[in-house]
């Protein structure tokens, strides 16, 4: 078990949120769903907590009620190794959600993510005149083009 578990607060969708999670990212499964009984406070039969893991990370998700909402404070980055993988998560993770800038979206549940590529410390780091060429790149985007990046950097 590791140490630290991401634990996220749905109002009354989180079956609906840990099976599409679990259905883009490779080596993810449910592990556990508990289910409110007669007893509530949810509708009996509702899940109550859910266990999974994504890329082999675990996390819990919970039917809370309305009380709690996502906001961009906290995010997670998916980073990726080339232009094919952040398409992939992009157009994934933003369906029934909305892009928003810079690599962020909020996916359909109102959690935020960033799809990333790996390179992007090293594009944005060293040489301050590169890694400026490449900041006003990136600012410009919703979401990331590698290739445009790495021609920023380059000076072309």
């Amino acid at each position: 078990m590791q140490k630290i578990t991401t634990f996220l607060w749905f109002d009354n969708n989180a079956e609906e949120a840990v099976n599409f999670y679990t259905s883009i990212f490779k080596d993810s499964k449910i592990t556990n769903m508990s289910r409110y009984s007669e007893a509530g406070p949810g509708p009996a039969g509702s899940v109550m907590v859910a266990n999974f893991t994504l890329n082999g990370q675990e996390f819990l998700a919970l039917n809370g009620g309305p009380m709690y909402k996502f906001t961009e404070a906290v995010s997670f980055v998916v980073n990726c190794e080339n232009q094919e993988e952040i398409d992939y998560y992009w157009d994934k993770l933003t369906a029934g959600g909305s892009e928003v800038q810079c690599g962020w979206l909020k996916d359909k549940f109102g959690l935020s993510w960033q799809v990333v590529p790996t390179a992007i410390g090293k594009l944005m780091s060293g040489d301050p005149v590169r890694s400026g060429r490449v900041a006003t790149a990136l600012y410009k985007m919703i979401k990331i083009d590698i290739a445009q990046l790495q021609k920023a950097y380059d000076g072309e």
